[in-house]
């Protein structure tokens, strides 16, 4: 099949399959006389197997080693079950730093409970003040869409 069908079969856009295939999540494609690429069923269940991971909020190299450990089918599970034993202590950390962004967020929205100019805004006049309960990102947070600049996955 070519990339747009396996697009449509998987709901993964073009793009991001040329991508997956760039950094080696993907296995390369058969190439035609005519240069378009020609992907195979084990195309479709790789990526099927990726955007699963990826709904997971799995990184790349977690979906990584996930690939290279199924490639071992008679091997011990184990690492499958300790890497998805770090992952999720990485979900259990970002959901309490979650948990306390969510309350500055209720703290500063509180600031500013009365209608009035922005000039009396308690919010803007908050963000302005240094906030210095804010949690630091924990530097090994790979969640994507954890607001950390320059860290994507």
């Amino acid at each position: 099949m070519k990339i747009g069908e396996l697009s449509r079969q998987t709901g993964v856009p073009v793009e991001t399959i040329r991508y997956f295939e760039k950094i080696g999540l993907m296995p390369e494609p058969d190439r035609g006389d005519n240069g378009y690429r020609s992907y195979r069923e084990e195309h479709l269940d790789r990526l099927l197997f990726i955007r699963r991971c990826r709904n997971l909020d799995m990184a790349q190299d977690e979906i990584r080693e996930l690939i290279r450990l199924a490639e071992k089918p008679t091997a011990d599970c184990s690492d499958v079950n300790e890497l998805l034993a770090r992952h999720l202590s990485h979900v259990r950390a970002r959901l309490r730093e979650l948990t306390s962004l969510e309350q500055i967020l209720v703290n500063l929205q509180d600031a500013c409970s009365d209608p009035g100019t922005i000039r009396e805004c308690g919010i803007l006049g908050s963000l302005s003040e240094e906030l210095t309960n804010i949690p630091e990102p924990q530097d090994d947070n790979h969640v994507p869409g954890s607001h950390r600049p320059g860290h994507h996955d």
